[in-house]
């Protein structure tokens, strides 16, 4: 009877926890705008003041919102958004058009991305025009509804803003400088990374740009960043089983206050207060997760803090062959002898073969065309890489190339390298006394 009851307690833990997986994973990679804003309250009231009157009173305006990645921007403007579209008379008019400078490589791209979005292309048809302001301004007029009252508001969301800086003659930016006309109301609003943003406009386009910026710097303490761990980590009151939804809560308010989640919560902040890195390390916490283990425990976060901190480099050489990492040894030694002076794959084999021949009895001597195949499989992994271009005419064997793993690293690695032979370890830890 104790194991069928126990059996049917794992199942309903097992659907809840897809429940949990799901909401919290939603959460982590879709900058949901039902989430919370932390810190930004001031900027979220001026970019919302500013869309509303574009959307009820008719009136043009541009915004740059300024801040590093990770800061909030995309969802400090779907939350503006979002709250803007929930007034009735505003959610039947607007019109939204969403680009993207890494999508939108150029002004013809972006005209026929804004045609599709407010759903012109049958208006457009087949007419052809003559320059890309014609096709511009005819997109406008066609929003058009009559008098000047009743035109539609357009809103732009420029994404990677500084991209469109980058178009030929800035074609598409200065064309919005039709949204100071009447008869269609334009927002612009561009969201950027770059705080040089208005040195990249041209003069004829910084003229016509209103120089409104909305600066985010993610100007939260380590109490808010804990805060908001916590509030990240909750589940919603409408979490379908009540009872789960509390254990689960009550679990992430005693890991908030535990010390050893407090440290890897304050490494974390001292090296980034972007939320994308701390939604990151969740996520890996989330994934340990299983119905036979149901709660967040301070291991599994401190386990998923060293994923997130793992050298990726160092991952690497775990995976490379012996040879391999024997070269990788010879090139280091070549730089405590030459002081980080450039080498090239002779003086590599060169140092290599001193090796074999000192313990011939443990490392088996590789023909030349084979160290020579594995020496390209380190370029191509990029854990060395050629000084200078090389030219058709020059020879392989003598290009100069540099290390890009220092000896901190590899030494890391070889003590993780598995079934490494003990001569390789020992030639690696010897530097200069061997010679």
């Amino acid at each position: 009877m104790s194991s069928r009851k126990s059996k049917s307690n794992s199942l309903i833990h097992a659907e809840c926890l897809s429940q949990v997986q799901r909401i919290l994973r939603e959460r982590f990679c879709h900058q949901s705008p039902h989430s919370n804003l932390f810190g930004v309250q001031v900027q979220y009231k001026h970019l919302s003041e500013l869309l509303k009157r574009t959307a009820l009173h008719g009136e043009s305006n541009s915004v740059l919102i300024i801040g590093p990645r990770g800061s909030g921007k995309t969802m400090l403007i779907n939350h503006a958004l979002k709250e803007l579209m929930e007034i009735e008379e505003v959610s039947e008019n607007v019109l939204q058009v969403h680009l993207n400078g890494l999508l939108q490589i150029n002004d013809k791209i972006a005209l026929k991305e804004i045609t599709r979005q407010l759903n012109l292309e049958n208006v457009v048809g087949d007419k052809v025009f003559g320059s890309f302001a014609e096709n511009l301004s005819f997109l406008l007029e066609a929003l058009k509804k009559g008098d000047r009252t009743n035109s539609c508001p357009v809103i732009f969301i420029l994404d990677e803003f500084d991209l469109f800086a980058h178009h030929k003659n800035q074609t598409l930016l200065y064309n919005f400088d039709i949204s100071q006309s009447a008869q269609t109301p334009i927002a612009v609003i561009g969201l950027t990374c770059r705080l040089d943003i208005l040195e990249l406009l041209e003069k004829r386009v910084k003229s016509r740009f209103s120089h409104r910026q909305i600066h985010l710097m993610n100007s939260f303490g380590f109490p808010q960043y804990v805060k908001i761990f916590k509030e990240q980590l909750s589940l919603p009151a409408e979490f379908p089983d009540k009872l789960f939804a509390e254990k689960w809560n009550e679990n992430v308010q005693y890991l908030s206050e535990d010390r050893s989640v407090q440290e890897v919560l304050q490494r974390h902040f001292n090296i980034s207060k972007n939320l994308r890195s701390l939604h990151m390390l969740l996520m890996l916490t989330l994934n340990r997760v299983t119905a036979s283990h149901p709660f967040m425990t301070a291991i599994d976060l401190m386990e998923a803090s060293q994923l997130c901190s793992m050298d990726s480099k160092a991952n690497i050489v775990h995976g490379l062959s012996v040879l391999e990492i024997c070269l990788i040894i010879a090139m280091k030694h070549l730089n405590d002898i030459y002081e980080e002076e450039p080498f090239n794959f002779q003086m590599v084999y060169n140092e290599f073969q001193k090796f074999v021949q000192r313990k011939a009895h443990s490392v088996y001597n590789f023909e030349k065309p084979v160290v020579m195949k594995a020496f390209e499989h380190l370029q191509q992994l990029e854990l060395i890489k050629p000084m200078e271009r090389t030219s058709g005419n020059s020879q392989r064997e003598y290009q100069l190339m540099k290390l890009l793993l220092d000896n901190t690293q590899i030494m890391n690695a070889l003590q993780k390298y598995p079934n490494c032979p003990t001569d390789v370890r020992q030639w690696a830890t010897s530097s200069l006394s061997w010679l």
